[in-house]
């Protein structure tokens, strides 16, 4: 039976693709009726949506899928992977976007039926907005690198969107048709940028980082409110994959005590720091005191037996 968390990733996953779709008709549809290098450099940015969204669904469903014998950990990187292929897509389609308003350069042209292609554009735009705040909503609530990526992007496509009208309206305005390429060369760097980011962020998953600053204190509190037993913990490491976090910690207690006792005490510990961070997999390795402290120490001062 799938998990209600992973049902629901997928189901905004899969409503991605046609939304994806219709925002990149109406985008083309409004270059078509103006013939704006801006806008047509909107609509490009569009293609790469559309195949984000396709690769986003079907690399979620694979990273949700349970850990097995090759991969003992779980499948949870390949959200990872996802998004970094979408900011490769991102910058490949900025890249095309500056070439095309190159051209435009050399032969500038003022947009025709400027109000119905900026109308159609507009829709457009809210439409993604409305998309990319519950793609971002989702993604930090079920901690899914695909879905936070791809509504960040779509997000940078609205505020493309509306440099793009803002743009389209002083080159109205003013009779400067060279403000049209202009744009468009100024989107295509902004989208550069973007698919940057989305890139070093999501390189940063793969390379095995801890969790957020929050996360880590967290766990330290979780340990410190359920230290009744524990002399001492260090070496705590961390590390993110999506939706899943890995921590493992040494675990000191006195030599006298029993295995079920120092079972009992990691069986608390795990518990409070499940609740403290969803989706969390424990790893606590058992000492006797007199050990030699190493690594990244908790202090649990206060709480000894």
């Amino acid at each position: 039976m799938i998990d209600p968390k992973n049902l629901a990733v997928q189901r905004i996953a899969l409503w991605g693709i046609p939304l994806a779709i219709c925002v990149l008709g109406l985008k083309l549809s409004a270059w078509w009726v103006t013939g704006s290098v801006a806008l047509l450099s909107d609509g490009l940015e569009s293609f790469v949506n559309v195949t984000a969204a396709v690769m986003a669904y079907f690399v979620i469903r694979y990273a949700q899928r349970p850990a097995d014998a090759d991969h003992q950990f779980g499948h949870h990187k390949a959200e990872y992977l996802s998004a970094v292929l979408e900011g490769v897509l991102i910058i490949i389609a900025a890249l095309l976007i500056v070439r095309e308003a190159w051209d435009g350069l050399v032969d500038p042209r003022l947009p025709e039926a400027p109000v119905l292609g900026l109308a159609i554009n507009g829709f457009a735009g809210v439409i993604n907005a409305v998309w990319a705040t519950a793609l971002i909503r989702v993604g930090n609530r079920y901690r899914s690198p695909a879905l936070k990526a791809d509504g960040q992007h779509i997000m940078s496509d609205v505020v493309t969107s509306l440099g793009v009208l803002v743009g389209l309206v002083l080159a109205l305005m003013t009779g400067y048709a060279i403000l049209d390429p202009l744009l468009a060369i100024i989107v295509g760097i902004n989208i550069l940028y973007q698919g940057w980011k989305v890139i070093s962020h999501s390189l940063g998953g793969l390379m095995d980082r801890a969790v957020e600053p929050e996360e880590e204190e967290a766990i330290r509190q979780a340990i410190k409110e359920n230290a009744e037993g524990i002399l001492d913990v260090h070496d705590l490491r961390t590390r993110r994959a999506g939706a899943a976090a890995f921590i493992d910690f040494h675990l000191v207690v006195s030599s006298r005590m029993t295995v079920g006792e120092a079972h009992d005490i990691c069986d608390r510990l795990e518990d409070a720091i499940k609740k403290a961070i969803p989706g969390a997999s424990l790893a606590i390795h058992v000492e006797p005191e007199g050990e030699d402290a190493h690594g990244l120490k908790v202090t649990v001062e206060g709480s000894q037996s």
